[in-house]
């Protein structure tokens, strides 16, 4: 009689543990985005301090300088060579950088202040005028100054009043986050019976540029979130999710599933 043989399954071997390749991947990657933040930061706290100090700083140290000796030719202080007072203001010390950076931020303050009162608006806009006249001027300067009054003027000028909608500009179904610009809602001539929207469709991440889409405003979608919140989002890619949205959003997987569910 033959004898049945005790079925043995093969074992299943233990999981592969990662290698040192892996680990040091996942770690290292891991590691760049917790420092990659405040490495940045510093980066950008280092260039507008050299830019301050290299555009601004220096040219008033030089101006120090340049005040410290007249005054001294005219025995109104104690006269110094031009030596000692090269070497006193330094660049050299760390001192003299603290000081000429110091200076750069108290200019441009009273720049601000100035421009920000009637007169000084005034007598700012004759000198652009003016500057303007210049061919090469005019050609560089308006461009430039698009871009810098977006980028740093007030947060409640360039969007004021506006909202964050969303839209479909090419195809039904893809929407696309925009802000309403102008004055809001309107009509394209005095016998339209639609409103229309004026929307500026920010690009991703670089969201300082993009397009205006005149949208009706049956097609308009506002969503509850800010523009700070929007421009977040634009940002980072989609990335940082305001909090209004959350609720709003699922994972796609769960979709996926829902689709196996239902089959």
């Amino acid at each position: 009689m033959k004898q049945d043989l005790p079925f043995n399954p093969t074992p299943v071997p233990p999981g592969k543990r990662p290698g040192f390749a892996e680990d040091f991947r996942r770690f290292f990657t891991r590691g760049l985005a917790t420092i990659m933040p405040t490495l940045i930061t510093i980066w950008l706290l280092v260039w507008v301090w050299n830019f301050l100090l290299d555009n601004v700083g220096v040219y008033i140290i030089f101006l120090i300088r340049t005040i410290w000796y007249q005054t001294g030719q005219l025995h109104w202080v104690t006269e110094q060579p031009v030596t000692y007072i090269n070497t006193t203001l330094s660049f050299d010390f760390v001192s003299v950088r603290i000081l000429g950076v110091t200076l750069a931020v108290l200019l441009i303050y009273i720049i601000g202040v100035f421009v920000g009162n009637l007169l000084g608006k005034t007598a700012w806009r004759i000198g652009e005028n003016a500057a303007m006249k210049i061919p090469l001027v005019r050609a560089i300067y308006p461009a430039v100054k698009q871009v810098t009054d977006f980028v740093l003027a007030s947060r409640s000028q360039p969007f004021a009043g506006s909202r964050v909608v969303a839209v479909q500009p090419h195809t039904d179904g893809i929407w696309s986050i925009g802000m309403i610009t102008g004055r809001g809602y309107f009509k394209l001539d005095a016998g339209g019976a639609e409103e229309m929207a004026m929307v500026f469709i920010p690009s991703s991440p670089t969201s300082i540029s993009g397009y205006v889409l005149v949208v009706p405003r049956q097609r308009v979608v506002e969503l509850p979130i800010s523009v700070e919140e929007a421009m977040r989002l634009l940002v980072t890619a989609g990335v940082v999710v305001p909090q209004a949205l959350q609720g709003l959003t699922r994972n796609p997987s769960d979709g996926a599933a829902a689709k196996t569910a239902a089959k």
